[in-house]
């Protein structure tokens, strides 16, 4: 092991008794969201400082049985024990390293889900569709809250445009992948010839910002419109003018928001996602000289990269970032993407331990 991953993980053992004493404070206890907060840190801790104790204890083996090899007798069981010591330790360290990554600060964060039909007309919006079911099917396998944001909707029920904002644990780390271009091969159900058609859609999935801390939204710089919805609704959504639409001028970011009948509620929804869109753009210019140096899952900045190919005809999954395929897609296609994700995830640790690999 590294003297400097060593060392910060003497540091993080000794600093395990005072978490343990905060917690118990009761200025702590009392204050919900921070004990929650530091309970969360607390528990990532604990698992630390235990697989580091392990470690410790695989190296205490290695020694032993390295002082029984010069003992003749106990040599081939002295072998046996130094193989297994030195492969746990292998394993440990592995292991330890992706638990001391740094943390994407995002990682925690609600999302927006942004799917935009592109190329395919019809048969591109009825895909959006698809891909939103996707994404509800796992949110519910995961017992996230979902909210629909906005909705443009197509003549044969699919989306030309939709926003779906998803409220859980870990939701940001775990589709923060998703961003990118979707392509799908298959036969449309308006196809009379049974010829495969290639459309796409493009996904951007953002991390909730917090208005107040990190953007600031100068009332000077917005211009709010109202009108008007459109589509299903009643008589009462076409009576009023309960519709936002929300104009960034700095940026140009465009945001309707159109769902509810309160036109309060639609400016609050089109202002969380305008300030999420404005976070995001930052973070892709912060990260597009990053990227182009760079193999990265994430951070790229062009979200028009084809990411997946969903090839409907051969029931199977590409994902050329990571070059798997996967022969599952109707599962895929009813949430089940915990490999795929899994998969995204090792890589990118992969990459982040790479990345650590030549800093130290």
């Amino acid at each position: 092991m590294k003297p400097n991953m060593q060392s910060k993980l003497e540091q993080l053992t000794k600093r395990l008794p005072e978490w343990n004493e905060l917690l118990s404070r009761k200025d702590i206890v009392s204050d919900v969201e921070k004990y929650s907060k530091l309970a969360r840190e607390h528990a990532e801790l604990v698992l630390v400082v235990e697989q580091y104790t392990k470690w410790r204890s695989a190296c205490n083996d290695e020694a032993t049985a390295q002082e029984l090899l010069d003992d003749p007798s106990m040599r081939e069981f002295a072998e046996d024990e130094l193989s297994a010591a030195r492969s746990r330790i292998d394993q440990l360290e592995h292991d330890l390293q992706k638990m001391l990554l740094p943390k994407n600060p995002n990682d925690e964060r609600n999302i927006f889900v942004e799917i935009r039909a592109g190329t395919g007309g019809e048969e591109s919006a009825l895909f959006a569709g698809d891909l939103l079911r996707m994404y509800l099917r796992y949110a519910e396998r995961h017992r996230w809250n979902v909210e629909m944001i906005s909705e443009s909707t197509s003549d044969l029920g699919g989306y030309k445009e939709v926003i779906i904002r998803i409220i859980g644990q870990d939701v940001y780390s775990r589709l923060k992948f998703e961003s990118g271009g979707h392509r799908v091969q298959r036969v449309p159900a308006t196809e009379t010839q049974g010829r495969i058609h290639t459309s796409a859609c493009t996904i951007a999935v953002m991390p909730e910002a917090n208005e107040l801390t990190e953007i600031a939204l100068n009332p000077a710089d917005l211009r709010i419109d109202t009108f008007r919805a459109s589509g299903a609704g009643g008589q009462h959504i076409n009576k009023t003018d309960s519709a936002v639409r929300i104009t960034h001028i700095p940026s140009g970011i465009v945001v309707e928001c159109q769902d509810d009948r309160s036109q309060h509620k639609n400016k609050d929804r089109a202002l969380k996602v305008l300030a999420a869109r404005i976070k995001d753009k930052q973070y892709q210019e912060q990260h597009s000289k990053e990227a182009a140096t760079r193999k990265s899952l994430i951070g790229s900045g062009d979200r028009s990269a084809r990411i997946r190919t969903y090839n409907f005809p051969q029931g199977r999954l590409t994902d050329h970032r990571i070059n798997l395929t996967l022969y599952k897609l109707e599962q895929i296609m009813d949430g089940d993407l915990d490999t795929l994700i899994n998969a995204l995830v090792s890589e990118h640790q992969a990459e982040l331990l790479s990345t650590m690999g030549e800093t130290h």
